[in-house]
């Protein structure tokens, strides 16, 4: 599978969401962005690789079919399933001046965009993961990028968040937004994400 951070693929049984002559029916949903990836769906017999928005393969008797439905087919026949899917992942970021525990001013204005999305989301996850650039060693940025979600964690409190949503984790170099060679110091890469699921 390509690019399967950008395939959202929805398979319906015959359970009461599709016609009788239907066993299975699969449809590749588009990202937020619009983008998709590509599945390919397989059978005995036949491979169908789908790779365009609303593109959907389907299994007649024992047969393995190809087909493509309008935004307005998906959204009308799959109404129910569709709304039993889980609410994507929201992330916001914190940047941080280099060996500094505190956000940079900035980083400030998500805050209010945090609690809004979690006043509409009451039962969400909210994990704060601290990152660092690579100037430093292993150890200290583990400790360092803990220390940085800790004082975002304090902030989203003094925010009305309760303390036990919120996980804290420390990822020290290990996740870079933007590749450097050891040493080199990366604004884009000293951050936190909140990430509301």
């Amino acid at each position: 599978m390509r690019n399967a951070t950008m395939v959202f693929a929805v398979v319906f049984a015959a359970a009461g969401c599709a016609p009788p002559a239907v066993r299975e029916r699969v449809v590749l949903l588009p990202a937020p962005d619009g983008s998709v990836g590509e599945l390919i769906v397989q059978s005995d017999r036949k491979n169908i690789v789908l790779n365009a928005r609303y593109a959907g393969a389907e299994v007649v008797g024992d047969k393995l079919q190809e087909r493509t439905y309008t935004e307005q087919e998906v959204k009308q026949r799959f109404a129910d399933a569709m709304g039993a899917l889980p609410q994507r992942v929201r992330a916001y970021l914190f940047y941080f001046d280099y060996d500094s525990m505190a956000p940079t001013r900035e980083s400030f204005g998500v805050i209010d965009e945090v609690r809004d999305e979690l006043t509409r989301r009451p039962g969400a996850e909210v994990i704060v993961i601290g990152h660092t650039d690579r100037v430093g060693t292993g150890p200290y940025n583990d400790q360092l990028s803990l220390k940085r979600a800790e004082s975002v964690r304090d902030i989203l409190v003094k925010a009305g968040i309760p303390t036990e949503r919120i996980e804290t984790f420390g990822r020290g170099e290990r996740e870079p937004l933007v590749e450097t060679p050891d040493e080199t110091p990366e604004p884009r890469n000293r951050r936190v994400e909140i990430k509301l699921r």
